[in-house]
């Protein structure tokens, strides 16, 4: 790629002084600005509905933030008064050219006390589409030289693992496992459990992924002594990284966040976002757990009539005392081929009838495993006409259905298989929920594939998993020990509550009659965190329509001389929706108008909604 002659154009720099001197911009807002308003910059005559954009809103969404798309000029144009915003971010993939005029407003944005979230490759290419000589015009601001085309050429940016330490990972919304090795943390008492508590001693950890192992991601090589607080990095240099510049501070991801997030791999993008929101910029967020109290799906897979017996043998063990749970079924007689008679038959077979109707009873979730024939459905899915199968997903549904007395609005995939057509079919039958096996470690999510988003008002829930395994058989094989088996399910719990999320472990009954030791154990842990109030147990198809009326909540932040007022509304009930306010940022809310109860948890104002349309309570900044 051929790199501009020249540098900085000395009327671009004119025009910032002039519009600088007259005072007349920062963080322009083009709607009602409010306190906590973050900026996604996007180029001009960039749809605000393109999926690239959309990515980051609804990633943003589902991280209670409030995130605009602002273009260009809309940032750097003169505008009568001045709008003020808590940040910006400038993303990748959609955003890697821009003007020296726009560089130079970024600069000085932060120079003068803005919060930047710079990503990837923004800002490395002039409007004409060249390389800048020697190096990113950022790199003052990300603290590295990066985007080295001169150097490098080809060889600009490299793949590999990414590294960081334990305590910088608990950091991130990102759970034990999906990072490894991990070290237990001692149990403590609830005042002094922290989403940031980390053993005694530091190590060394790197990011995994379900079957596959330590992943490998793109980023720019880099050179220069980095000043700043190192998060990731890799052979080829600085990965992330958070340094002050002047008055301000950026956050330098040097990952293609938005890129990842729109092909199944979004965990870092919701967990460089939430970082963003929580250290840099200390606002509130809106959480996306009932009552904020965060907790487990424990989605249980029944693929054949050799789960009878386990389904059996479980009713008698402590599991069975905590709940509820996502039981999904595949329905039909045969399992592997037709005719085979393997299947749980649950049209026919008194025993598995007798089943699902007591654990439905208990509160659990029924759903759809598949299509009526386990392994064939799954063999065929990805390959064969839908119009072929859909049958076989209706069917599974009607039985189950004609069972349990209620509405199936729960599904898993067997073996993971889940085309793009399945999701479409499922949402157009009532489905509000799908286990998934993309997006590995993240909480529920409207997840994109491909690019694009999939659903409008269907909720994928990525699996959680020990490095390389995520049901039992698979840690059994690979030779996981139960004791390490038994510290990473207590470590998914406390990281659950500590971090007031939502994640899904998945099992098939048969695959955990060797561990009940495990489980009991297991469910000690959890018996103690809810007793604290700090986890819950949840099913799928709750937490979706949880999540589906939290999109229909209204909430703004304004700010009249520190002190910050908060309004919220809702067209049915705010009732369990939470607020969290960093405690040594905010005083203590005090609600002025609505019901609402204000605790104080693990270092956060949490203001929990009760019954009511509508919501106001004020809190102060603290001075420091």
């Amino acid at each position: 790629m051929k790199r501009p002659n020249s540098t900085r154009l000395v009327g671009a720099a004119l025009l910032l002084t002039l519009a600088l001197a007259l005072g007349l911009w920062s963080c322009s807002d083009p709607f009602h600005s409010t306190a906590d308003r973050v900026l996604l910059l996007i180029p001009d005559g960039t749809s605000k509905s393109d999926p690239r954009v959309t990515v980051w809103l609804d990633a943003a969404n589902e991280e209670g933030l409030h995130v605009i798309a602002v273009h260009d000029s809309e940032f750097l144009r003169p505008v009568a008064g001045e709008s003020k915003c808590a940040g910006i971010i400038l993303p990748d993939s959609i955003h890697q050219q821009a003007s020296d005029l726009f560089v130079a407003g970024i600069e000085h944005f932060v120079a003068n006390g803005g919060k930047l979230m710079l990503v990837y490759d923004a800002g490395t290419l002039s409007l004409s589409g060249r390389y800048a000589p020697g190096r990113s015009r950022f790199s003052e601001l990300a603290g590295v030289d990066y985007a080295l085309y001169d150097k490098l050429a080809d060889h600009t940016t490299q793949w590999n693992t990414l590294t960081t330490t334990d305590s910088i990972i608990r950091q991130f919304e990102i759970p034990p496992g999906v990072y490894y090795p991990f070290e237990p943390t001692a149990p403590a008492a609830p005042a002094q459990m922290s989403a940031q508590a980390s053993p005694a001693k530091d190590f060394e950890v790197r990011l995994t992924r379900y079957k596959l192992g330590e992943l490998k991601y793109p980023s720019f090589v880099t050179e220069g002594a980095y000043s700043g607080k190192v998060l990731f990095h890799s052979v080829s240099g600085l990965v992330a990284g958070e340094r002050p510049y002047q008055q301000g501070s950026v956050l330098f991801v040097n990952l293609p966040l938005g890129y990842l997030k729109a092909n199944t791999d979004g965990v870092l993008t919701h967990a460089f976002l939430r970082y963003f929101a929580d250290n840099s910029l200390s606002v509130p967020r809106l959480l996306a757990v009932p009552d904020g109290v965060g907790g487990l799906v424990l989605n249980w897979h029944v693929d054949s009539n050799a789960a009878l017996k386990p389904l059996q043998e479980l009713s008698s063990w402590s599991l069975r005392q905590q709940g509820p749970y996502s039981i999904h079924v595949t329905a039909g007689p045969d399992t592997a081929v037709f005719g085979d008679k393997l299947g749980v038959d649950v049209e026919h077979d008194g025993l598995s009838q007798s089943l699902l109707r007591q654990y439905s009873a208990m509160g659990d979730e029924i759903g759809s495993h598949g299509g009526w024939i386990h392994n064939y459905f799954s063999a065929h899915v990805e390959t064969d006409p839908p119009a072929q199968l859909e049958p076989f997903l209706a069917m599974n549904k009607s039985a189950l259905e004609k069972v349990v007395g209620k509405p199936v609005i729960e599904y898993s995939a067997p073996n993971g298989d889940q085309p793009q057509w399945v999701t479409r079919w499922l949402e157009a039958h009532g489905f509000i929920a799908y286990y998934f096996t993309g997006d590995a470690g993240m909480a529920p999510t409207q997840g994109y594939r491909d690019g694009k988003r999939s659903g409008q008002n269907i909720w994928a829930f990525p699996i959680v998993h020990l490095n390389l395994a995520a049901s039992f058989e698979e840690m059994s094989r690979l030779g996981y020990t139960a004791p390490e088996i038994e510290s990473w399910l207590k470590e998914v719990a406390r990281f659950t509550a500590d971090q007031q999320v939502a994640r899904l472990v998945y099992f098939h009954p048969p695959g955990i009659l060797p561990y009940h030791d495990v489980f009991d154990h297991w469910l000690e842990e959890t018996a103690q965190l809810k007793a604290d109030g700090r986890f819950r147990w949840y099913t799928m198809s709750e937490l979706a329509h949880f999540l589906n009326s939290r999109k229909k909540v209204k909430w703004k932040v304004t700010n009249h001389a520190g002190m910050i007022t908060v309004d919220a509304i809702h067209p049915e009930s705010l009732e369990h929706q939470a607020w969290r306010f960093p405690a040594n940022r905010y005083a203590q809310p005090i609600v002025t108008r609505g019901a609402a109860q204000v605790v104080k948890d693990d270092g956060a104002w949490m203001v929990i909604a009760g019954a009511g349309k509508d919501l106001q309570f004020q809190t102060a900044i603290l001075t420091k």
